[in-house]
């Protein structure tokens, strides 16, 4: 099956579907919302069901097997995050604010996303490593402390030459403001690690892997054959969203909606062929690059609103939530299971590590 065919046969699954119904629901102006309490229950139960998976596969596979995979996502994600900084600074001529915010937004991982993308997978018949869900819990906070801490530096960097400019007067108020960029790392680093979604995240992996299979075994039907049927509850509320926020992706600018479809992409594809090097399985891989390619449009503006509160929100709203998470889940999935499939084929690229040595020496 090429491209082309899995994406349009992901547009015709019940997630997508749904999803798309939301969309068509929210631009016709209908009164359909999902009930507060069900919105707030079902990220929760999505989480909880990752992290017992997760938390099963850590104790089934042993942590020194993750061991690696998650310092490799973690060097990658610091290195996108520095990436993504410079070329929205450079080239997009975004503020440092609204760079930084964009950039780990865009280094941070979508819960959502992996979600949707366990279900792809599943639909395909095909399974990845669980302990990716630990990964994904790493990876939430990281881009955003860099980010938080590069920002601080650049500000204190200002204070500091204005500072110098002060020949005679009261120098107070920059004293403060230097100050107030010291504090602001500690609270962000507590916000991202005491967020509801890694808390409920990391407290599943360490059931999961406290009770095992056989544990697992009473609560199955809960949490694995319900599974995707939240997810597609769950898409009609996201759907409705995005619908409610098409009219904002005019406002986010051409160059960043380009930036919005192309750096996921270049991300994902490094992630399934850099996992595939690790010795990742297909799904594995499809999985990694996923967390690599998704950007964070739940925890980012809870996180971002009080550590760079000079950055705008809707542009990395608007363009997490509105442009990159519809592209991922619709289009840039099937091409990276499609990337992974062929690398992992039996002709001459299933271990391409080996081939790289086997090159290099």
């Amino acid at each position: 099956m090429d491209i082309l065919q899995l994406i349009q046969s992901n547009l015709l699954t019940p997630i997508i579907l749904f999803f798309l119904f939301g969309i068509i629901a929210a631009r016709i102006k209908s009164d359909l919302k999902i009930p507060e309490a069900i919105s707030e229950f079902l990220p929760i139960y999505l989480l909880a069901a990752i992290g017992l998976h997760g938390g099963i596969e850590m104790r089934n596979t042993g942590f020194e097997n993750m061991l690696i995979p998650m310092l490799v996502a973690i060097g990658l994600s610091l290195l996108m995050t520095l990436n993504h900084y410079q070329i929205l600074r450079r080239l997009g001529k975004f503020n440092i604010f609204d760079s930084y915010a964009l950039a780990s937004t865009y280094g941070a991982v979508g819960a959502v996303t992996f979600s949707v993308g366990l279900s792809f997978l599943k639909n395909q018949g095909v399974t990845s490593e669980g302990y990716l869900a630990a990964i994904l819990a790493v990876l939430e906070p990281v881009a955003f402390i860099m980010a938080i801490f590069l920002t601080n530096m650049a500000v204190s960097k200002q204070i500091r030459q204005k500072k110098k400019s002060f020949t005679k007067g009261d120098t107070s108020d920059l004293d403060m403001g230097i100050q107030e960029t010291k504090t602001k790392l500690s609270q962000v680093l507590h916000e991202s690690v005491t967020g509801k979604a890694i808390v409920i995240l990391l407290g599943s992996i360490v059931i999961g892997y406290i009770i095992g299979e056989s544990g697992f075994d009473s609560i199955k039907i809960v949490f694995n054959e319900m599974f995707t049927g939240a997810i597609v509850i769950f898409m009609i509320e996201m759907g409705i969203i995005v619908g409610q926020r098409l009219d904002d992706i005019k406002k986010v600018g051409i160059f960043l909606t380009a930036f919005a479809v192309i750096m996921p992409t270049f991300n994902g594809i490094v992630g399934v062929l850099v996992a595939t090097i690790m010795g990742l399985s297909l799904g594995g891989a499809v999985m990694f690059g996923l967390l690599l390619a998704s950007a964070s449009f739940i925890a980012a503006p809870a996180v971002l609103r009080h550590a760079i509160p000079q950055a705008n929100p809707s542009l990395y709203i608007t363009s997490a939530l509105g442009i990159t998470f519809p592209y991922n889940i619709i289009v840039l999935l099937p091409i990276m299971f499609s990337i992974s499939t062929i690398v992992h084929s039996g002709e001459g690229s299933i271990d391409l590590f080996n081939y790289i040595i086997k090159d290099w020496t």
